[in-house]
């Protein structure tokens, strides 16, 4: 499989700040250090944290008013959730930010932060001071080092995998940045995927936030770490994909989860407002029919497959092709649009086996027809290299191609009929059919050059002269 985020790349997109609202104003340094160690150029040098101007005084006194707090209030009254005051939680916030700086993630793992905060986390019952810890060992685990001096911590693993079991959103959303984050670390990941796969809660706990969720970034990041975990671990993803209730979670009431209706239902959550999250979920899908543990998954009778097709069917329809979209077009949506043929073709095969089913719809063979006419038009007009060698239309092309010939191989007159009726089927776009398929697909083409001949004889006369099988 393809690994789709570069580790690099995945360090500085993963590292997190305190929200927008509630983040501390910019500051040049830290708050001085008491009087009687301010003075003199020497002293601030020494507790400077590496190169930075930050305070190492001032970062042991935070963390230290931290750990007083949560004692004090879980020997006074462990119950009962921990209030935080605006001026500490201020000051956490700028611990979360200063984070992002590698000396100060360096010199909080030196220090044990990552410790400090996992017995905050276990006390507090505070959901902001929670989300605020998990941020920043996740700012902690951006740099390699930090990040893989972090994965050997046993109790932080059991911890973070609890925590995808959580109600608080925010919570939530840093704790799957911060795994994302590991599994994007080469010298970390494989210890993380292993916990994962011990771990079966895991599942369960994505499945819920995939099918109950309304919060659009936790869902995309969470879509991103499944991705992550599908893309580095097929057998992970047949495990969860054929995953069944067990005897005891049944006799506790435990709902079990269908993990493919639960990525379609963050997909449709995704739709309107998150066109990058939504092509995420699309790219999960189209993982789980390249093993045939999924295939076997959609082609149950009444399986996912039809509702999964359907949504697919009008993504693309409505989202991705107009009928008066210009070839620009294709190239700005190319990779959705691989994503979403890719799990149309997988799943039009299966078809058959559904309890009930449909005709293709004529609007989604007409953009699958526009699809390929706008790339045989790129083709002829491509002015520079660039466009020519590039992968990702040269896959759409592919697609489109197979994904066209399956669908002429069984079309029927009355759907040819009504395609050109609704102008989807033109002279123009039955030459681009042709020069897609007559390479490798002869037979589907020969099947559609029928149906044209019993429902536009004069169109079907000018296809055969021009392109004699």
């Amino acid at each position: 499989m393809d690994s789709s985020v570069d580790g690099a790349e995945q360090e500085e997109k993963e590292r997190s700040s305190s929200p927008a609202g509630l983040q501390s104003p910019h500051m040049d340094r830290n708050p001085s250090p008491p009087p009687d160690q301010a003075d003199g150029e020497e002293e601030e040098d020494l507790d400077a944290i590496g190169d930075t101007v930050y305070s190492k005084h001032w970062l042991f006194s935070t963390l230290t008013r931290l750990i007083q707090m949560v004692t004090e209030h879980s020997e006074e009254n462990s119950e009962d959730q921990m209030p935080l005051s605006d001026e500490e939680e201020e000051d956490l916030c700028r611990v979360w930010d200063m984070a992002m700086d590698k000396d100060v993630a360096g010199f909080l793992q030196e220090f044990k932060a990552a410790d400090i905060l996992l017995g905050v986390i276990a006390k507090s019952r505070c959901p902001r001071l929670t989300e605020i810890c998990v941020g920043i060992i996740g700012n902690i685990a951006c740099f390699p080092d930090t990040c893989a001096s972090l994965s050997q911590n046993e109790d932080l693993g059991d911890v973070l995998l609890l925590l995808l079991g959580d109600a608080d959103p925010p919570t939530l959303l840093e704790t799957t940045r911060l795994l994302l984050t590991c599994l994007s670390q080469k010298d970390s990941c494989s210890l993380w995927l292993q916990r994962i796969r011990q771990q079966t809660s895991v599942c369960s706990s994505l499945c819920f936030i995939m099918s109950s969720s309304t919060n659009t970034d936790l869902l995309e990041k969470v879509g991103e770490l499944v991705d992550k975990l599908f893309d580095l671990d097929e057998e992970l993803m047949k495990c969860w994909l054929t995953s069944q209730p067990s005897e005891e979670k049944e006799r506790d009431g435990d709902i079990h989860l269908d993990l493919s209706l639960c990525l379609l239902e963050a997909a449709k959550q995704l739709r309107s407002e998150n066109p990058n999250g939504l092509e995420v979920y699309l790219h999960i899908l189209q993982l789980l029919t390249t093993v045939e543990e999924g295939i076997q998954v959609f082609a149950a009778p009444d399986g996912p497959g039809k509702p999964v097709w359907e949504f697919v069917s009008d993504v693309v329809c409505e989202d991705l092709c107009q009928p008066n979209d210009l070839p620009v077009v294709l190239h700005e949506q190319k990779s959705i649009l691989i994503q979403a043929l890719s799990v149309l073709q997988a799943l039009y095969r299966c078809q058959d086996l559904w309890c009930s089913r449909n005709d293709t719809s004529p609007s989604l063979i007409g953009s699958v027809f526009q699809v390929c006419q706008h790339q045989n038009e790129s083709k002829n007009e491509a002015s520079n290299k660039d466009e020519a060698n590039d992968d990702q239309l040269q896959t759409l092309a592919e697609i489109t191609t197979e994904f066209l010939a399956d669908l002429c191989l069984n079309i029927k007159k009355e759907t040819v009929a009504e395609l050109i009726k609704k102008d989807y089927l033109t002279q123009k776009t039955c030459q681009a059919a042709a020069d897609c398929l007559i390479p490798n697909y002869k037979t589907s083409f020969q099947h559609l050059q029928t149906a044209l001949s019993e429902t536009d004889p004069q169109l079907a006369d000018v296809m055969r002269i021009q392109f004699p099988v």
